[in-house]
């Protein structure tokens, strides 16, 4: 069943991409609201522990590995729960999928700012543990069924509407370090996560209301064909190093700014600013672009990838380049690996939908599930990888050789893809 005000796509063709955009319908306008809204509330959630939550445990005795492991469970959970609701969120319901991931995030978020009444090592570790993971649970589920859900309502606007809500993912992600370590600052503990978990308690019923419902029939395609795919392989590489590195930066860059530049935790969180602002404020343009010069979309991903590559390696920066260690060199690599994210991350989930539908996948919301649990499930290792190989090697090594190995993953992406990308298709 088309949505209301969507195009016929035809099959095996760019007109996805290039078709003329319309006057959005009632339909579209509330999607479009209903989205942000889960943008913003999901990465504020996620985005709230960066600036204060690894100086806090380790107040509590929990090591750099650990407090990597605790980030990186998040992402171990995200990844096994984007690829079973993806398969099957035309079953669940992609509203009631959409509704629930908030509701669970809202509660696990209120339930991690009780953790500092653990004053034992050990049971604060576990319930880190648990509660991570149940809350990775509700934001896979909210996350894959917002994009399918933007995919299937917006099919000849994919990547223009993309960029445009990723605004509200930026300000979840500027907000919540700053918000957080300011309050973390004033308050306690306690305080960040009680005022942001209420205000996303509040989004559920917003959501109810507003959030028009979808109908759609079961495919039986798979991910495994989807996958398998060198184009959508690639594709998938170039994610991992993406989300590999956001999650070294979450696990690690709070207390290496604490040591290196003895900065308190409300300063922390505005040094993130460095990441999101330049994300937030270049997606719109990028997804434009996407949209209108869909040939364009292999090369912004190299030049994102190259971008992310070499901010990397400056970050700390690399021990062999013996370039002395700057306050102002390090806020700057950060703000080119957030204007890199967006250069890579926007054009690729229109290529991979476009690569599923011209390898015979049926036009749907089933196959836009696949697609949307694909890339969750493959950020999620990314995600897992980063603050887990980061902490490790930034506790056996530093933080600036544990940069630099995630530079080199960068550049890796970078050379597949630009020797690859251009002659594989679909």
């Amino acid at each position: 069943r088309k949505a209301p005000g969507a195009p016929e796509w035809p099959r095996g063709s760019n007109a996805r991409s290039t078709a003329p955009s319309q006057r959005m319908s009632r339909h579209q306008v509330l999607t479009l609201i209903s989205m942000a809204s889960v943008n913003f509330c999901s990465m504020i959630c996620y985005s709230i522990l960066g600036p204060f939550f690894p100086n806090e445990a380790e107040k509590k005795g929990v090591s750099q590995t650990v407090i990597g492991l605790i980030f990186g469970c998040y992402a171990l959970c995200n990844l096994v729960a984007s690829l079973i609701l993806g398969k099957y969120i035309v079953q669940i319901g992609p509203k009631f999928m959409l509704t629930s991931g908030l509701f669970v995030s809202s509660v696990c978020t209120i339930l991690f700012g009780l953790l500092d009444r653990c004053h034992r090592t050990t049971p604060f570790i576990i319930m880190c543990f648990l509660i991570r993971s149940i809350d990775a649970i509700g934001f896979s589920a909210a996350m894959t069924s917002s994009f399918a859900v933007i995919a299937k309502v917006f099919p000849s606007n994919i990547a223009t509407v993309m960029g445009s809500l990723e605004v509200f993912t930026g300000l979840g992600l500027i907000m919540g370090p700053p918000m957080g370590g300011l309050l973390y600052q004033s308050f306690g503990y306690e305080v960040p996560f009680m005022a942001l978990g209420c205000f996303v308690l509040l989004m559920v019923p917003f959501n109810m209301c507003i959030l028009p419902h979808l109908e759609a029939t079961p495919a039986n395609d798979s991910f495994v064909r989807l996958f398998i795919h060198p184009k959508v392989l690639l594709l998938c590489f170039v994610i991992f190093t993406l989300s590999s590195g956001l999650g070294f930066i979450d696990a690690t860059l709070a207390i290496f700014a604490v040591a290196k530049f003895n900065l308190s935790a409300g300063y922390v969180g505005l040094l993130l600013l460095g990441v999101s602002l330049p994300y937030c404020l270049s997606s719109p343009l990028l997804g434009v672009v996407s949209d209108k010069f869909p040939s364009v979309r292999k090369w912004l991903v190299v030049l994102g990838g190259l971008g992310t590559a070499v901010g990397f390696c400056l970050l700390g920066p690399t021990p062999i380049l013996h370039i002395p260690r700057q306050l102002w060199l390090f806020v700057f690599m950060l703000t080119i690996i957030g204007f890199s994210l967006g250069l890579t991350g926007i054009p690729i989930f229109p290529e991979i939908i476009n690569c599923a539908y011209e390898n015979g996948f049926e036009e749907g919301l089933s196959t836009l599930g696949l697609v949307s649990g694909l890339f969750g499930a493959v950020w999620s290792t990314g995600t897992f990888f980063g603050p887990t190989f980061g902490g490790f090697v930034t506790q056996r090594l530093s933080f600036e050789w544990a940069s630099s190995i995630e530079g080199g993953i960068g550049f890796v992406a970078v050379s597949k893809n630009h020797l690859t990308v251009p002659r594989v298709h679909c």
